[in-house]
């Protein structure tokens, strides 16, 4: 879970030349580090942001966002965020649970009564809980839709009703609550309690209750508008060591709370500042109820979807928790369609950062571990940087 914003992190007990010293050597190194393995990988475009006290302290954007058209990447180009989508589903949740909608505790099947049916050797599905489908730990499996196989297939079910059709076909894994396991599924059913207890769809309930107070005009879900067209990235899979397409502005369908959100960087900055605690942003999540999210629920230790095995990771309520030399970390990636991307946060310290590209190095098959590839290896390096910088004094 260790980010981009680590490059930072630890300097407020040092004199302010000596931290922007630190500051400016370390954002030096990770640009060269970026620039030679998005190169070296056949990496397309990338992006990388560092957001301080609020303010986007470094900015810098690589590459094409359409190798063929040689469009380059620059502050206006739309990334695909994928399963960082999964923390706005969540703050909605929590939203809902201010308002006295629900209750974190509540059985999933009190919103989503079709849930009933799915096949629970370990019980009765009514004790599988909102919280636990938040915290992963519900015991659904991880693709929503793991029958895709051919290209003329929907990218994603386009409705619910072909889940529906497929919860007696459902089991649940292990007893819900008693380990970690990543699930999308799970996020779906969370995307139709937003939905049945707004009365609104997913898009349109986040678009006005996150997007909208936070300024994110150019982020929206699934389809892009024709106006922000020329802006939109296309995305790519490194495969037998060439680049090739992925579909370009793909629907994510029913999934879209799993993933369907598109957002260029200035937009995601101003995510990121709400989440490190924008006073005028209180009107979307009251601060304790974001922090709620950040308590540990369940360890992840041996899950490797953000990038890493660590034994030191958690799965808080939405996003990922972490702890490295005392420095607490909050973030969630996110891989869908050829785009990789990272948040990463370090609430304490007033920093977060944002990493992201138009190109998935392990393609779609015999892919190797999320740890072992080149995007990863970008983010990881700055366990080092963090390290290095810290030791100044």
């Amino acid at each position: 879970m260790r980010r981009a914003a680590l490059l930072l992190l630890a300097l407020a007990a040092t004199p302010a030349a000596a931290q922007d010293r630190g500051f400016d050597k370390a954002v030096a190194d990770f640009r060269a580090l970026h620039r030679a393995e998005v190169a070296k990988a056949g990496i397309a475009g990338s992006s990388f942001y560092v957001v301080r006290d609020g303010r986007t302290v470094v900015a810098d954007h690589l590459g094409e966002q359409d190798a063929d058209a040689h469009v380059p990447v620059d502050a206006q180009t739309i990334y695909h965020w994928a399963s960082i989508t999964k923390s706005m589903t969540g703050i909605a949740i929590m939203q809902l649970r201010d308002r006295g909608l629900l209750k974190l505790d509540d059985p999933i099947i009190r919103y989503v009564p079709e849930l009933a049916g799915v096949h629970d050797p370990f019980g009765d599905p009514s004790a599988i809980t909102i919280r636990q489908l938040m915290s992963h730990s519900a015991g659904f499996r991880n693709g929503t839709w793991p029958w895709r196989d051919k290209e003329w297939q929907p990218f994603e079910p386009p409705g619910w009703e072909q889940l529906k059709a497929m919860i007696p076909y459902t089991e649940v894994k292990f007893k819900p609550g008693s380990r970690f396991s990543y699930s999308n599924p799970g996020i779906v059913y969370l995307g139709q309690v937003i939905e049945r207890l707004s009365r609104e769809d997913f898009e349109v309930y986040v678009d006005k209750n996150i997007l909208r107070p936070l300024g994110m005009t150019a982020s929206y879900f699934d389809r892009t508008p024709p106006y922000l067209l020329p802006h939109r990235s296309h995305s790519y899979y490194i495969r037998d060591g060439k680049r090739v397409a992925a579909p370009f502005d793909a629907d994510t369908g029913v999934t879209v709370s799993n993933g369907g959100l598109n957002a260029p960087l200035p937009d995601m900055a101003k995510y990121v500042a709400f989440l490190l605690g924008d006073p005028k942003n209180d009107l979307v999540l009251k601060r304790s109820s974001l922090e709620e999210m950040w308590q540990p629920q369940i360890s992840a230790g041996e899950d490797f979807t953000q990038g890493r095995m660590a034994s030191t990771t958690w799965s808080g309520l939405s996003f990922f928790l972490d702890k490295t030399e005392g420095i607490r970390i909050i973030g969630h990636n996110g891989d869908q369609n050829g785009f990789r991307s990272y948040l990463s946060l370090c609430p304490d310290q007033h920093i977060g950062s944002l990493l992201t590209f138009n190109t998935e190095t392990r393609g779609v098959e015999n892919a190797p571990a999320n740890r072992d590839m080149p995007e990863s290896r970008i983010a990881l390096a700055t366990d080092g940087l963090c390290k290095a910088v810290a030791a100044k004094k």
